[in-house]
């Protein structure tokens, strides 16, 4: 018998349940994260418990509570759906599970599973197109921590036994990813009344400062977007990228997407979320609910958002093929 390679699907994640109860715990482990937040942990904890998870929890959850599927959170209905179609294409050959970065099912408990059932090549897939140390290397940080232990001065973990890893590197510009988005995106316009007179592609922000000490997110949004763009046949003008979710008081990329939500002189508007692989609170909410909204309330008319690449073919046999190509080598060993 061969020993089939670990697939990991690895998320941001989701609270369990829209309820401030569920999700104090999930933002106080999604706020402690330093990639996320890198004040100084000492001053920032403080702030957190004292004010933080006193008031954002409730906020959260009711606007949690106006996406919640009967099935539960559509991030994790639309990553289950994804796991079970990837692990269609690939077969007996790969075991493929879902870790969530924050929430459950963690990245340790399927690193947990991984090992109870003897596998020992793992490809690390991250579910964010475009690299950022706030959510790739945050991934990098949590695989690593399960699959080979935690090392520090004052604590070694005697794990004797530890898998190898690959990851998936940045896909950004990958042709299949690209034209997945266009898939979808040409779908959505047919559907609407009238022709889009503007295409808004929003991705998630991080503050200024991140970019200017070296993360290439804004860079590889760019990219994607331009490939985009010229998949879709739209000329400069047609199109604009933009940066959502911002929180705090410090300077975020630009330019902001509630900005760009104005309508002006645009009577319909096409908005498409590429930096997120799955329908989530930032693209159903953020962008589907309040955006919708804000560019009607300031003389739009049609408003229409393309929904992620979540489970739909193209993206999964993109996610295939993806995974072939990164597990070259591996496919076939005895166990």
């Amino acid at each position: 018998m061969a020993e089939p390679t670990g697939v990991l699907l690895a998320a941001l994640g989701t609270p369990d349940a829209p309820t401030p109860e569920a999700l104090r715990p999930y933002l106080k482990e999604f706020l402690s994260d330093m990639r996320v937040v890198d004040l100084n942990p000492l001053a920032w904890q403080i702030i957190l418990r004292l004010f933080v998870l006193r008031r954002r929890p409730a906020r959260s959850a009711a606007l949690y509570a106006r996406i919640w599927t009967p099935d539960g959170s559509p991030l994790l209905v639309y990553s289950r759906a994804q796991v079970e179609g990837l692990q269609a294409r690939l077969g007996d050959g790969c075991r493929v599970l879902l870790g969530m970065r924050y929430g459950r099912p963690s990245i340790a408990e399927a690193m947990q599973t991984f090992a109870a059932e003897g596998i020992s090549r793992i490809l690390v897939f991250p579910q964010f197109p475009q690299f950022s140390s706030t959510t790739t290397g945050s991934i990098y940080d949590a695989v690593v921590r399960a699959a080979l232990g935690r090392r520090c001065p004052l604590f070694f973990e005697r794990k004797r036994n530890m898998p190898t890893l690959r990851f998936v590197p940045p896909y950004y510009d990958h042709p299949l990813y690209i034209q997945a988005l266009k898939t979808i995106i040409e779908a959505e316009r047919a559907a609407m009344p009238v022709p889009p007179d503007r295409y808004l592609f929003t991705f998630h922000g991080i503050p200024q400062r991140y970019a200017d000490e070296g993360d290439p997110y804004p860079q590889q949004a760019e990219i994607t977007s331009r490939l985009l763009a010229g998949a879709l046949g739209l000329a400069d003008g047609q199109w604009q990228v933009t940066f959502q979710s911002r929180f705090g008081r410090e300077p975020w990329l630009q330019p902001y997407t509630e900005d760009a939500l104005n309508a002006g002189n645009a009577r319909s508007l096409l908005a498409a979320c590429p930096g997120f692989t799955a329908d989530c609170l930032e693209t159903l909410d953020e962008i589907g609910h309040e955006g919708a909204r804000r560019f009607r309330d300031s003389g739009g008319e049609v408003f229409r958002l393309a929904p992620c690449l979540n489970a739909h073919p193209a993206w999964l046999d993109a996610l295939a093929a993806i995974t072939r190509a990164e597990t070259a080598g591996w496919h076939g060993r005895p166990s």
